[in-house]
Formats: C-alpha cells, sequence, structure tokens
C-alpha cells in the first residue's frame, strides 16, 4: 500500500508539476503572443495612418488630375460639339445640294436622252440623205451658203447661185465677184457613194476596194469640171476653179489616202477645199488678186510718174528757152527806153521850139531812126 500510494503520490505530485510547468508555460506564451498582438496591432495601425496619409495624398493628386481631365474631356467635348454642328449643317447643305443636283441630274440625263434620241433620228435623217446624190448636192450648197453667211458674205452682193454663165450653157453652183468684173465659180457636187460603202463595209477587201474606187471617182470628178468651162476668159473668170467637199472627214480621208491628188487637182487648175478651209481659200484669192490689181496699178503709175518726168524736163527746156527770150526782149527794152526816149524827146523838144519860133538856123535837122520791127512800148509815166 505504501509503495502503491507512494508512486501514486509521486506520480500525482509529477502531474501537478508538470501542470504548473505547462500554466507557467502557457500563460508565459499568451503574454508574449499579446505583446506580438499589441506591437502588430500598433505597426499595423501605423501602416494604416500611413496609408490612409498616402491615399489621402494619391486621392488628392487624382481628384486634381481628374478635375484637369474633366476640364480637358469637357473642352473636347464642347468643340466636339461645335465641330458636329458644322459638320450637320454641312450636311444639310450637302443634302440640299444633292437635292439641286440630283435634280438637275435627273433633267441633264432626260435632256441627254432626249437629244440622244433627235441626234439618232438626225443620224438617220442624215443616213437617208447621203445615200441620195441629188440630196447631196443640195446639202452641200446649203453647207456652203451657211458658210459664206457666216463668213460675213451676202449673196448676189459677193457671190451668186446657181447662176447661169452669159456666153456659155453652163451653170456653176457658186460664182464668187471679185473686183473688175472678175469671176471665180465653185462647184459643191461630190462623189461619195463609194466612199459610204467604204465606211460601212464589213471586209478589209471590200474597204480597199470601194476605197479604190472612190479615189477614181474623185480624179473622175475633177477631169469633169474642166470640161464645164468654169474657167472661160469670156467670163472673166479666174485661171482656177474651187470643189468644195462639204465634209471634213471625207477631205482629210482624201488627204491621208491620196497626198499627190491634192497636187494633181492643182495641176489641172482645180482647188480642193473643206468646210473648215472654204472661207481661207476665199480670202486667200482674194488679197492674190487685190495683190495682182494692185502690183498692176502700181505700173500704171510707175508709167505715169515716168510721163510726167519726161513732160517736166521738156517744159523745164522751153521755160529755160522763155527766160532767155525775156532776158534779150529786157535788153532791147533798156536799149529803146535809154536811147529812143531820149532822142525822141529831145525831137519834141525842137518841135516845141519851132511851134513857138524858137527854132535856130543853126540847129541840125532831127535824125531819121531806123524803123524796128518789134512795137515800141510805152515810156513809163508817158501817156
Amino acid at each position: 500500500m505504501s509503495a502503491a500510494f507512494a508512486i501514486l503520490l509521486a506520480v500525482a505530485s509529477g502531474a501537478l508539476i508538470s501542470g504548473a510547468a505547462f500554466y507557467l508555460v502557457f500563460f508565459s506564451a499568451r503574454k508574449n503572443e499579446e505583446a506580438r498582438r499589441l506591437r502588430d496591432k500598433e505597426e499595423l495601425r501605423g501602416l494604416l495612418e500611413l496609408a490612409e496619409q498616402k491615399f489621402e495624398t494619391e486621392r488628392v493628386r487624382q481628384q486634381a488630375e481628374l478635375d484637369e481631365r474633366r476640364r480637358s474631356v469637357e473642352n473636347a467635348v464642347g468643340k466636339l460639339s461645335e465641330q458636329l454642328k458644322i459638320y450637320e449643317q454641312l450636311m444639310k447643305s450637302f443634302e440640299g445640294e444633292r437635292r439641286e443636283k440630283y435634280g438637275s441630274l435627273e433633267k441633264t440625263l432626260k435632256d441627254a436622252a432626249e437629244t440622244t434620241g433627235r441626234l439618232a433620228q438626225s443620224t438617220e435623217s442624215l443616213r437617208a440623205l447621203l445615200d441620195n446624190s441629188r440630196a447631196r448636192g443640195q446639202w452641200g450648197e446649203r453647207m456652203a451658203d451657211d458658210i459664206l453667211r457666216a463668213s460675213g458674205l451676202q449673196e448676189n452682193v459677193q457671190y451668186l447661185k446657181n447662176r447661169v454663165q452669159d456666153t456659155v450653157a453652163t451653170r456653176p453652183d457658186f460664182t464668187f465677184l471679185l473686183p473688175d468684173d472678175h469671176k471665180l465659180h465653185m462647184d459643191v457636187k461630190f462623189p461619195l457613194d463609194n466612199y459610204l460603202r467604204m465606211v460601212n463595209a464589213q471586209a478589209d477587201e471590200e474597204r480597199a476596194r470601194f476605197k479604190n474606187e472612190f479615189l477614181k471617182d474623185v480624179k473622175a470628178r475633177i477631169k469633169e469640171i474642166q470640161k464645164r468651162d468654169y474657167i472661160n476668159p469670156n467670163e472673166q473668170t479666174l485661171d482656177y476653179v474651187l470643189l468644195f467637199i462639204p465634209n471634213e472627214q471625207v477631205y482629210g480621208f482624201v488627204h491621208e489616202s491620196c497626198p499627190g491628188l491634192i497636187d494633181e487637182a492643182l495641176a489641172q487648175k482645180v482647188v480642193l477645199c473643206s468646210p473648215f478651209t472654204l472661207y481661207a481659200v476665199l480670202a486667200v484669192i482674194r488679197q492674190s488678186f487685190d495683190n495682182f490689181h494692185f502690183a498692176q496699178a502700181t505700173q500704171e503709175v510707175l508709167k505715169l510718174i515716168s510721163t510726167f518726168s519726161a513732160a517736166y524736163e521738156r517744159f523745164k527746156d522751153r521755160f529755160a528757152d522763155l527766160g532767155d527770150k525775156l532776158a534779150k526782149l529786157e535788153d532791147l527794152y533798156h536799149d529803146i527806153s535809154g536811147k529812143s526816149f531820149k532822142q525822141l524827146d529831145s525831137a519834141i523838144a525842137k518841135i516845141e521850139k519851132v511851134r513857138h519860133g524858137q527854132m535856130d538856123e543853126d540847129e541840125p535837122a532831127l535824125p531819121q531812126e531806123k524803123p524796128s520791127s518789134l512795137p515800141l512800148p510805152l515810156r513809163p509815166g508817158k501817156p
């Protein structure tokens, strides 16, 4: 019992000591933990205060930056609003202009469609016109007449139409009236049948064939004009005639396809002209004609000046001869007035003495003068 009790007491004492030691250790650790917690709390409070200060500083800075950005955004938004208003006005203006232009474009397209329709009708009419040789001649006359009127020339004043010549029965399409009753004839009939066939041909072979036929027709037309007495000295015409080609494209094609044809026509005294060159050709012809007459008038003036110079030389010779004769007559006059009048005065004085009985017997008789063949002039101052 005592041993067990002793063991039990020893165990209880050990447990008590262990509990006291555990309590002391636990209490000490708790005290340390509380102190650490207090310290951590104080540090955390300090950190929180520091963080709060930094947050406040950052908040103030961020608020200032935010205010600055807000003002910048407000300014930008204000400018953007003004720009939007300007753009809105521009859009309204563009919309109004678009409507106006769209209406104008619609009207233009409508007019263009109508014009195209009329052009198509005119093209068909022109094609039908060109297919008729007689109508082509009338069309050429009308075009030439319009060009002459646009150039300021007047019918029956500067030119005549379809007027039969006085000495032959041919009838030129146009007759241009030049100075000194001279004339220049023009024919507007031009072969276009093979040219139209060439233009409408599909194959190259046909096109080449019609081209050669067309150039042959032009050459034949040039030769035909020579036989129509359009160059007629009895009518006082110039020594060449005009052949009007009433289409610039055809005129250019002739130049391009057969350049020597123009010179060949000129060699046969036929001048080819187009609508654009007609008035220029007439102006050159008129100027050349005027220059020719001016040269003739100049030669005539020179002849008159030469005749006048010869007459003037003869006049000077005769006038000099007259001067010589007048000088001799003046000498004779002075001789008569110096000698004859003195002798006459002396004779009259003696006659007066005789008449009054004062004649001396010793005075000689009056000398007998030799009669002069010239009549004696009166003495100045005496009746």
